[in-house]
């Protein structure tokens, strides 16, 4: 277990540090931060001063391990369009991104489940057939198509829900939360659902595979033979046999939601980092883009370890060591 673990450490530490040479790649070589950071009025021995107060003059070797300690200490610079520390501008952000992130997560993988297990028990029936045609929509259509047909229904037209912005928050110290509020959860719901649509299929169609393939193997069928209830074989044995790789795809796609949820911030107007990250390539706000190709890199690392540490709990081959 320790050597499994060390070796996913080392393997994620590689990735971050090929992300970092990126990040600073763009950082460095994508426009000129003296000129973002000053007038066109500026002389040029005040141009010349500052860059080399920065650094800027420095060998690159020496600007990319500046680069990678003053990342390890969450440090990005200021951002040129708002002249805050990028750390702060994400951390105001990331509340709102992270809330969004897993209510979709939860919505698709409780009603991805359900749905499957529910196809994959009953193959032939009318409302399995019902479903899996429906789940198509999921698949076909765009997700900002999606989002603007669910606000011309349920804000438009009926007034239900709102149709962008967060809502009323509550400040738990650092942490700004609509979970606490009507307005907030209200405001919730249209982005969750329609940032969840593809991934609920995806899982949905995903454990009905493996169920219907679970369903046909040799131990299920001594699992009747032994006179076990409907009930055991089906959730004890083949749903727990299912879960194996619906963990990876569910992993993966979390990091999915929060990367790319880029689109759905942008229709709803929810203030959180994807909307951010827009915001700073119209601008060409660099500091802003390079702190969250770095922030984006640190979730998928960290979800990727994660679901290899659940895989190695699950899967008794890898604990005996037949996995690797």
């Amino acid at each position: 277990m320790l050597a499994f673990i060390i070796r996913r450490l080392a393997q994620s530490a590689l990735v971050m540090l090929f992300v970092a040479l990126i990040a600073f790649v763009i950082f460095r070589y994508v426009g000129d931060p003296i000129s973002s950071m000053v007038g066109v009025e500026t002389r040029l021995e005040d141009r010349e001063i500052m860059r080399e107060r920065l650094g800027l003059n420095d060998p690159v070797i020496v600007q990319f391990a500046r680069f990678i300690g003053n990342a390890l200490q969450g440090e990005f610079g200021i951002s040129y369009r708002l002249q805050q520390p990028v750390t702060e501008l994400i951390l105001s952000r990331l509340p709102a991104t992270i809330e969004l992130a897993f209510a979709s997560a939860l919505i698709a993988l409780v009603v991805g489940v359900v749905l499957g297990v529910y196809t994959a028990l009953n193959p032939r029936g009318y409302f399995s057939s019902g479903i899996m045609a429906v789940s198509l929509i999921g698949v076909s259509l765009p997700t900002f198509l999606i989002g603007i047909g669910l606000i011309y229904l349920f804000a438009v037209e009926l007034g239900w829900l709102p149709s962008n912005g967060r809502g009323e928050v509550v400040d738990l110290g650092w942490w700004r939360t609509g979970l606490l509020t009507e307005s907030g959860l209200r405001s919730l719901i249209l982005p969750a659902i329609t940032l969840s649509l593809f991934q609920l299929t995806l899982i949905m169609r995903l454990v009905r595979a493996e169920m219907l393939e679970v369903m046909r193997t040799e131990y299920i069928r001594f699992a009747k033979a032994r006179g076990l209830t409907r009930r055991a074989i089906n959730f004890g044995h083949a749903l727990k046999n299912t879960m194996i790789p619906v963990i990876t795809i569910t992993g993966l796609q979390l990091g999915s939601v929060i990367a790319f949820a880029i689109v759905t911030e942008s229709v709803f107007q929810w203030p959180g980092v994807g909307s951010l990250f827009v915001t700073s390539v119209r601008d060409v706000d660099v500091p802003v883009m390079a702190a969250y190709l770095m922030f984006i890199a640190l979730i998928f690392v960290l979800i990727n370890l994660v679901v290899d540490l659940l895989y190695f709990v699950v899967d008794p081959r890898l604990r005996a060591g037949k996995g690797h």
